[in-house]
């Protein structure tokens, strides 16, 4: 029998159109996008189906409905493949995924979960707004070299750092809106593969983030959390963990922590995982995952 890890988007994988499919043909999707637009006091549902892009892409809405359209694609996946569920033995997700995983393994209720991503979403989109920031993936450097050009093109009192460690090869960096603008332009013509600068609004997983720590702290603390029924893989560390107050203080740390995303696949590779479900919108993961290991088999849900 498989030992099944199920794995969740981050922001990023957002597009017009996600969970249409999935409510046109499943009343457990339209259930959970009815109980989300009750909790949220507005039309998730249409903006995730209709748009428009600019404003699914923001923030402070990419982040709930990237969660809802994920747990929607789970109900859906209980549904029809159940055995699919039964088998899976840890989760993960990236960055905002990680409550959706936490969602799914009965850490968090729904609605609660909801409710801090949205104040998460917002947190983080004021902060951006704060100062201007980005993001950048360099494509082809490993660790060393993409450290050596942070510090490079960092410039004094200025943010530029190592912010996602994805898969060999694909290391993205975070910072002030003009360090970011920097590195990418030495990184091309120093030879990297690509330096791509990523649709986000802000600097995100750097000390750019802090103003949004205490209001997500807030957040968490008006929720309950359990221990999780199966390990949830934390960005932070790339480690499960059963206390729920220690996972509240991870995720506050995460906004402003590296996510070790690399870490926490290969983590479950070594603790027996053979098989991976892809969980919600897009295929940012499974990519990801050919990246650090071509053997790994993975499926994606449609959503």
């Amino acid at each position: 029998m498989s030992r099944i890890a199920c794995l969740f988007p981050g922001q990023g994988a957002q597009a017009v159109g996600m969970g249409r499919a999935l409510v046109e043909r499943s009343p457990v999707a339209r259930e959970i996008f009815e109980r989300a637009n009750s909790v949220l006091g507005f039309d998730l549902a249409e903006l995730c189906f209709n748009g428009p892009a600019e404003r699914l892409d923001e923030t402070d809405i990419s982040q709930p409905a990237l969660y809802v359209a994920s747990l929607a694609a789970l109900e859906v996946l209980r549904a029809e493949s159940p055995s699919v569920l039964d088998q899976c033995v840890c989760t993960a997700g990236l960055s905002l995924g990680e409550y959706t995983a936490l969602a799914f393994a009965g850490a968090l209720e729904f609605e609660d979960g909801l409710r801090v991503v949205r104040e998460r979403g917002l947190a983080m989109q004021a902060a951006a707004e704060t100062v201007a920031g980005g993001m950048v993936s360099i494509l082809g450097w490993e660790l060393g070299r993409v450290e050596s050009l942070c510090a490079e093109v960092r410039q004094p009192g200025e943010v530029l750092q190592v912010a996602n460690l994805l898969c060999p090869g694909n290391i993205v960096i975070s910072g002030g809106k003009d360090a970011c603008h920097r590195a990418a332009e030495a990184a091309t013509l120093a030879g990297a593969m690509k330096a791509i600068p990523l649709k986000v609004a802000g600097a995100f997983h750097t000390e750019m983030m802090r103003p949004a720590v205490e209001r997500l702290s807030a957040a968490l603390a008006t929720v309950p959390l359990r221990s999780p029924r199966i390990p949830v893989i934390s960005n932070v560390d790339a480690q499960p963990h059963s206390d729920p107050e220690e996972i509240r203080g991870l995720l506050v740390s995460q906004v402003v922590s590296i996510v070790r995303w690399e870490d926490s696949v290969r983590g479950m590779v070594a603790g027996g995982c053979d098989s991976f479900y892809e969980i919600g919108p897009g295929r940012v993961l499974a990519g990801l995952l050919k990246r650090i290991d071509r053997k790994l088999k993975c499926e994606n849900t449609a959503t």
